[in-house]
């Protein structure tokens, strides 16, 4: 029985538009803007210095409406290298690759192959005693159990199912070509090389059923180390976990640094250097892209509530002196950060009213108040914004309700004040 090893990435999102870059001039745009290229250049690099036997990509290799030409010719190029080395790639559309009307009209180098969408094709390499079986997406948003049309397993032959699907409904993800995991492992195949979700999780091992996430973060909401796994096979066996291989050339981070207990500014600064410096390490030569947000008790809550343009301007110059712009970037920096406890009956009283402050107790006219700030001082605008970027910056019921974590930040810099006397 032959041995053998296999590369299973997905999600590739090939020059997949930046938002929001341009509001910071220094931001490192053109090398974020490279990034999704260079990880997946690192990929290929690894499987050319490996000789690995082939590379399984499941889906979304390219992002949305994709127009520009350079974008494949990228992709070919990236894959010519494999073919020239006698390394088949075999690759799915998923749904933003159904977007793309260029993408269509590319050829992959063979041996490499792009399997069809009008039913399941299978790619037989018998000089290792493999079948890999997938589908490709006819359209943006397949809605039907694609898997259930899948060929049963070839006896003989190392089964594997590429697919693009959500499994289980997984939260966070449109529900295209849904699946069931208990169907997947029922299917007979040896290993499942699933794409469209971008956060690596492993469903299942026997048998191995993969998410490997995305080769590279896209934005502050893709954080930790991105990638794709390495399988290694042998008499129709797994014979090791499979090994996930980071990628990624921009680590986005978020860092909730706790300064309780900082006497001052400079001590707050302190302590966010020493987190930075761990945060630089772990990310191991890769430009670090880090929403920090100060949390804890400490005796500078009101220097830093009183003023968070300064202090977000202030950690960028130390982070600058760590390390500089080609090592770390800082996206944002919130503060809610709290004041020590003071022994005053009479502040004591009045902290615990603004504790127990709702939404609802800042009057009727809380929300066009709110937005005439927010309009005037569009710095505080940015501060304010939550970290999750899918939500609006703020959303004010009928009642006058306010998001939680806006209501505890302004109770936190009301306390900062009274506390300090």
């Amino acid at each position: 029985m032959a041995s053998f090893r296999f590369i299973h990435c997905a999600d590739l999102h090939l020059d997949s538009p930046l938002r929001g870059l341009e509001a910071d001039p220094d931001a490192p745009a053109a090398r974020i803007r490279a990034a999704t290229r260079d990880a997946f250049t690192a990929l290929i690099d690894h499987a050319l210095d490996q000789r690995v036997d082939f590379v399984i990509a499941a889906g979304d290799l390219y992002d949305g409406e994709w127009q520009d030409w350079r974008t494949g010719q990228f992709l070919v190029r990236q894959v010519a290298r494999l073919s020239e080395a006698g390394i088949p790639f075999v690759a799915i559309r998923g749904n933003h690759d159904a977007q793309s009307l260029i993408s269509r009209e590319l050829r992959l180098p063979a041996p490499a192959r792009e399997l069809g969408h009008r039913k399941p094709e299978t790619v037989r390499l018998d000089h290792l005693g493999v079948a890999i079986h997938g589908q490709s997406f006819a359209n943006a948003a397949v809605r039907e159990d694609l898997r259930a049309a899948y060929p049963a397993p070839i006896d003989g032959l190392f089964n594997i199912g590429v697919l693009h699907t959500n499994v289980d409904g997984r939260p966070g993800h449109e529900n295209y070509a849904p699946s069931a995991l208990a169907d997947l492992r029922a299917h007979g195949y040896h290993y499942w090389a699933l794409g469209h979700v971008h956060t690596r999780a492993v469903l299942a091992r026997d048998p191995w059923v993969i998410y490997p996430g995305n080769p590279q973060g896209r934005h502050a909401r893709e954080t930790g180390p991105r990638g794709a796994y390495l399988v290694t096979v042998a008499d129709h066996r797994i014979v090791a976990d499979p090994q996930f291989l980071p990628f990624d050339t921009v680590r986005w981070e978020h860092l909730a640094i706790d300064v309780t207990g900082a006497a001052d500014l400079d001590a707050v600064l302190t302590t966010v250097r020493d987190r930075l410096a761990s945060a630089l390490a772990e990310a191991d030569g890769r430009l670090l892209a880090a929403r920090i947000r100060l949390v804890g008790s400490t005796s500078a809550a009101a220097a830093l509530s009183h003023s968070p343009l300064d202090v977000r301007e202030r950690i960028r110059a130390e982070a600058q002196i760590l390390a500089g712009l080609d090592a770390v970037w800082i996206e944002s920096v919130g503060v809610n950060v709290t004041m020590p406890q003071q022994p005053d009956e009479s502040l004591d009283l009045l902290a615990s009213e603004i504790l127990h402050l709702g939404g609802a107790d800042f009057g009727d006219n809380v929300e066009k108040y709110l937005k005439e700030m927010l309009n005037r001082l569009p710095g505080l605008r940015d501060e304010l914004r939550d970290l999750d970027e899918t939500q609006p910056l703020l959303t004010i019921d009928t009642n006058g309700t306010l998001p939680p974590d806006l209501l505890e930040r302004a109770r936190n810099l009301l306390l900062a004040h009274v506390r300090e006397g």
